[in-house]
C-alpha cells in the first residue's frame, strides 16, 4: 500500500502564525503606544495623530482591488513586510512635519494591505477546506500573541532604553524577519508540492471553480450585509484599540509610567483573550452556522464597549473585565470575516471578495477613530464612546440579517454547486 504524503498545511499555518504576528499584531497594536510621545514631542493633537491612518486609508483605497489579486500571498508578504519596515523607519527618523507623519502612514496602509490578512486569509484557504476554521485560528493567534506583547514587552522596555524614536526603528527592522520564513518555508497552496488542502487524496471542487465575477459579487445581498457588518464593528474595535490610552488618561490616570502600564497590561490582557476568542470560535465555526457565530461575536463586542468607561483609578480592576471579554470577542470578530466570505462566495473568489472588503473595513477601522478624535474634542469620550456602541450594534444587525443560504443569482449559485458548498 502507498504511504500517504505528508500534509504540510499545519506547518505552513504555523509559519503564517509568526509572519502575521510580525506583520500586524507589532505594528497596528503597539504604534498607540507612542501617541502620547507623539503629543509630548511635537504638540500635535489627538486629532492630528489619528488622522494620518484613515487619510492613508482613504488614498490607498484602490489598492486592493486593483493589485492583491494579482499576487500569490508569498509575494504579498515580501512587498507588504517592506513597506510596513520602511514606515517603521521613517516613524523613528521624522521630525514634527504632519505631512511627513501622514505620508509615511499611507507607505504602512500598503504595507497592511499586502501582508496583513488577505495574504494570510488566501493561504490558509489555499491549504484547507473541511478545517478552515481551526487552522484560521491558528494562524490569527499570531496576531494575538504579538499584538499583546508589542506594547508591554516590545515598545515600552525599547523606549525606556532607547527613547520611542529608537524603538520605532528597532521595530522596523524587526519586521524584516517576515522575509527568511516566507522564502524558505512557507508555500502559496498544497499543489506547490503535490498535495490537495486538508492533505486529501484528490482535489476538492472547491479549488476547480472559477472566481465569481466583480458583478456578481456586487449583486448579492449578502456581500453587501458582509460589508457593512464587518466595516461597523470593526471601526468600534479600531476605535477602542486607538483611543484606550487617551481614554484612561481622561479618566485620571494621569503618571506617565502609571499610565503606559496600565495600557501595556490592558492591551496584553486583551491581545490574549483574543487568543481563547479564536481557538473557540474557530473551532465552533468548522461545526455549527459561520452566521450564528459571527452574530454572537459581534454582539458580544457591543456589549463590552460600555465596560471601558468604568475604569477609573478608585475602580482599576474594572480595566481587566473589560479586556477579557473585549477581547475574546475582537479575536474571534476579525477571523470570522474571511470564513464568511470564502463560505458565501468560494476560496478562489476569496481574494477578489477581501480585497472590497478588507480596504472597506479599513476605512472603518481608520476613519471611525478620527471620528472619535473630533466628537471628544466636543463633548469628551462619554458622548463619543455612544457612537461607538451604536456602530457596534449595526455591525451585529447586518450580520443577523445574512441569508442563510446563498442567494439563488444564476451565477453564484453555479458557483455554490462547483464548490459543493
Amino acid at each position: 500500500m502507498q504511504e500517504k504524503p505528508f500534509f504540510h498545511g499545519w506547518w505552513i499555518s504555523i509559519y503564517a502564525f509568526f509572519t502575521f504576528g510580525l506583520a500586524v499584531g507589532i505594528p497596528y497594536y503597539g504604534m498607540p503606544f507612542f501617541y502620547t510621545y507623539y503629543t509630548k514631542a511635537f504638540g500635535w493633537s489627538r486629532s492630528d495623530i489619528t488622522f494620518g491612518f484613515p487619510i492613508a486609508a482613504l488614498l490607498t483605497l484602490w489598492v486592493g482591488p486593483l493589485l492583491v489579486h494579482r499576487f500569490q500571498p508569498r509575494q504579498m508578504l515580501l512587498i507588504g513586510s517592506t513597506c510596513t519596515a520602511l514606515a517603521f523607519v521613517g516613524f523613528g527618523t521624522m521630525g514634527s512635519s504632519l505631512l511627513i507623519y501622514n505620508a509615511l502612514w499611507v507607505l504602512y496602509m500598503v504595507g497592511y494591505i499586502f501582508s496583513g490578512p488577505i495574504a494570510h486569509q488566501v493561504l490558509t484557504a489555499n491549504w484547507f477546506k473541511s478545517q478552515r476554521g481551526k487552522a484560521m485560528a491558528v494562524v490569527y493567534l499570531g496576531v494575538g500573541v504579538f499584538g499583546g506583547i508589542s506594547s508591554k514587552y516590545i515598545a515600552q522596555p525599547l523606549t525606556e532604553a532607547l527613547g520611542f524614536q529608537n524603538a520605532l526603528l528597532a521595530i522596523g527592522a524587526m519586521l524584516l524577519l517576515i522575509w527568511p520564513i516566507t522564502f524558505f518555508l512557507i508555500r502559496d497552496r498544497p499543489s506547490d508540492v503535490g498535495l490537495f488542502p486538508d492533505g486529501a487524496t484528490v482535489a476538492h471542487a472547491e479549488t476547480k471553480a472559477a472566481p465569481a465575477q466583480w458583478g456578481d459579487i456586487v449583486r448579492e445581498s449578502s456581500f453587501w450585509l458582509l460589508l457593512v457588518g464587518s466595516a461597523c464593528s470593526i471601526g468600534s474595535i479600531g476605535s477602542i484599540n486607538q483611543h484606550m490610552k487617551f481614554i484612561f488618561q481622561d479618566q485620571g490616570f494621569k503618571d506617565p509610567k502609571v499610565l503606559d502600564t496600565l495600557f501595556s497590561n490592558t492591551l496584553l490582557c486583551i491581545l490574549f483573550s483574543s487568543i481563547a476568542g479564536r481557538i473557540v470560535m474557530g473551532y465552533l465555526a468548522d461545526r455549527y452556522s459561520k452566521k450564528v457565530v459571527m452574530s454572537v461575536t459581534y454582539l458580544m463586542v457591543a456589549g463590552t464597549i460600555p465596560l471601558v468607561t468604568a475604569v477609573s483609578p478608585s475602580s482599576p480592576e474594572i480595566v481587566y473585565v473589560f479586556a477579557i471579554l473585549f477581547g475574546f470577542g475582537m479575536g474571534a470578530d476579525y477571523m470570522l470575516i474571511p470564513l464568511m466570505a470564502a463560505e458565501k462566495f468560494g476560496v478562489n473568489s476569496l481574494a477578489r471578495v477581501m480585497a472590497i472588503i478588507l480596504p472597506t473595513d479599513t476605512i472603518g477601522q481608520t476613519w471611525f477613530p478620527w471620528i472619535v478624535s473630533k466628537m471628544q474634542e466636543q463633548g469628551g469620550y462619554p458622548v463619543a464612546l455612544k457612537f461607538v456602541f451604536l456602530l457596534s450594534a449595526i455591525g451585529a444587525l447586518a450580520i443577523l440579517l445574512l441569508p442563510n443560504k446563498k442567494a439563488a443569482s444564476d451565477p453564484l449559485a453555479a458557483l455554490a454547486k462547483a464548490t459543493g458548498d
